[in-house]
Order: structure tokens, then sequence, then C-alpha cells
């Protein structure tokens, strides 16, 4: 993505990111002094920056661009506990992400988002494996969890932009698009009401894991409670590509959804939905199912097994996303959600469900 608007002043800015790959979505920050480009993935379910660093010979960095900290005037090497270094010299940070994993030296130095700027402390990769980084379009990650999924206080963007009052206020939103039709957009500071179809609803996150975390009710099935989620929790994740859970949940659903493997039933597939504080988020057979050509159909949910105590989890990645947009509001730990308003659509309403009582209305 690309900075396609910002704003700024000495205490209200915010800044908002055009996706150019439906993915992945990614966006430009800067860092250091002058400025250095980054493409980066704004990711909900990770705490740190991560960059390339010009000591970093592995491929995955040489295919992509470099932080020389020798070139940045304000740049400034630390341990990664936040402490000066010693006679012992610096210490590594190592982070795993999956199927992969970044090493790297930790640094502070200014960091903006379009006219949105903060001091403070990322990981320089000296080493990073070849899969998963090697294949991705993006330089880097900047994690946009919560505090505690951050290295230190020092490493969390929206900590440091809070403190200093950099934003007009401390949360960001999220709207994206599936099309060509339309620019998707992270905004930092604002809610944007002209891509939402309908007031938001907020969830607070009361789980310490990090995440955007929140309750779910249970899954219904064209708005009917199912019972076989009761009590379940979800994060709301940027960086994921899919949508997950438990596999013995999954199992269950999948089970009561049938879908046939050659489509033969997909026009009478229910709606999916998660049950939110007595809303439905509902996923419709094309939002859910996976189909490869007219005559092979798939169920598009992950199995993932999240060990306590971050588990069990259910992982919202972009089918979810592109449905509805959310706002994360930092300062007071709450999701917020609301039905996107999507170029050339026609926006389903929310739906609301007594849970307790299994009847739907609209």
């Amino acid at each position: 993505m690309q900075i396609v608007g910002k704003q700024h002043t000495d205490n209200d800015s915010n800044s908002k990111t055009k996706v150019v790959h439906k993915t992945a979505y990614f966006g430009e920050i800067s860092v250091g002094t002058p400025p250095q480009k980054f493409v980066v993935v704004y990711d909900t379910g990770s705490g740190n920056l991560l960059v390339p660093g010009t000591d970093c010979s592995s491929h995955a960095c040489e295919v992509h661009d470099r932080f020389n900290r020798e070139k940045s005037s304000s740049a400034h090497q630390m341990n990664c506990d936040g402490s000066e270094i010693d006679s012992k010299g610096a210490d590594d940070l190592t982070i795993t992400f999956g199927t992969g994993s970044i090493t790297g030296h930790c640094l502070k130095d200014k960091i903006c988002i379009g006219g949105a700027c903060t001091v403070g402390a990322f990981l320089a990769s000296t080493e990073e494996s070849e899969m998963p980084f090697g294949t991705f379009k993006f330089d880097g990650v900047l994690g946009l969890a919560l505090p505690s999924m951050s290295n230190s206080p020092d490493f969390s963007l929206m900590t440091r932009m809070q403190h200093e009052q950099s934003l007009r206020a401390p949360l960001f939103s999220v709207f994206l698009s599936d099309s060509s039709a339309e620019n998707s957009e992270i905004s930092f500071g604002e809610i944007k009401n002209e891509h939402m179809d309908g007031e938001l609803f907020w969830m607070d996150v009361k789980e310490p894991s990090g995440y955007w975390e929140v309750k779910i009710d249970d899954i219904a099935l064209d708005n009917k409670a199912q019972s076989i989620c009761e009590q379940c929790r979800v994060a709301v994740d940027t960086g994921t590509s899919a949508l997950a859970g438990p596999s013995d949940v999954i199992l269950k659903l999948s089970s009561r959804l049938d879908v046939q493997n050659d489509c033969s039933n997909y026009h009478k597939l229910p709606n999916l939905g998660f049950i939110m504080s007595g809303h439905v988020m509902n996923l419709s057979p094309k939002e859910y199912i996976s189909k490869d050509g007219p005559n092979s159909c798939d169920v598009s949910l992950m199995s993932l097994d999240v060990p306590p105590p971050r588990g069990p989890l259910f992982v919202f990645g972009i089918p979810f996303l592109q449905k509805y947009y959310t706002v994360y509001d930092h300062e007071n730990s709450r999701v917020g959600f609301a039905v996107a308003k999507h170029a050339g659509e026609i926006s389903e309403s929310l739906v609301t469900i007594d849970v307790h009582e299994h009847v739907a209305h609209n």
C-alpha cells in the first residue's frame, strides 16, 4: 500500500493507506533521519516493528529494502529490554512467526506513518528464515497488537502515540476491499463513517494475551444459535489471510454445514454467523466456501489449536475483515464492529439474536 492522505499538526494527525494486494494488505512507513521507507504489513496479531537491517545477509533480507543505521543521525542501538549497552555488548532478539523466525538488533529511532511520528524501538533483522519471509512482497511487519504482546512498551507504536498525543484519538480503523472498485484503508486516529453501513457496536478486550480478543456467545446457522461454541473467544487479526478455529468446533461446524465436495448443495447452504453480544456477524457461503472450479467446494475454515492460556481461540482474518469494518480502541481496550459499506454493493443488515431463546429477528 501507499500513503494516500494525511493531516498533521502538533497534536492532531491521522493517516490512511491504500491496498495494492488483496490477500496481504500492506503500506508504507518511514524510519530514521532522513527517513528510510519500508513497506510493512499492518498486523494486529503481533506487537513489534520488524524491518530488515543492512547487517542481514539472508536472501529474505537481500530481496527487500534494509535499514541502514549508519545513514540515520537519530538511530540508537540498545539492549532489547530497553537498557543501555554495556561492556558485554548488545543482545539480540529472536521472534518466531509460525513457520519462520527473525533474529536481529534492537534499535530506537524516529518512526512515521504519514504525518504521525514517534520515537520508539524496533527490530532490525540480522537473520531471516527463507520461509515465509523470502516470499513476501513487503519488507517487514508493523505489530499493532495490544501492549502486552510487544517486547517492551517502547516497541508498542500505539502506546507511544497515545502518550505523545500524536493522533486525534488513540485508535485505528480498518476497511478492506475485495475488489478493484475501491481502495482499502487503515486510518490512524479516526473512524471513517463513510466505510460503515450502520452504527458501530463495541466489544471489550478482557483477556491479557495482547490479541485484540473478544468473546463469542455462540455460532449461528441462518441466525439460529447452535450451542457448539458458547463462551468462545476470537482474535481479530489483520495479518491472517484465513478464518481459523479450534479443531473440535470446526469439526462440529463442518458436519452441520454438510458442504458437498461437488458443490451440489452450494445454493442451499446457510449463512454462517458468529454471535457477539447479541449481534450476528454473518458470512455468506461465498465468504466461507472455497471454490476450486464450478464443481469443487470446501469450507475455508482452518483448524487452529492455540494452547492455553492464549487458547482455545478463533482467528478472524481477511475474509471477515472484508465484510466488517473494525475499529481498534487502544485507550479503552475494545474493538468496534460495523457492516462495511462497499462500492456497488447492497449491504446486509446486522442481525440481532436472543441466544437463550434461539430466536432471531432483524
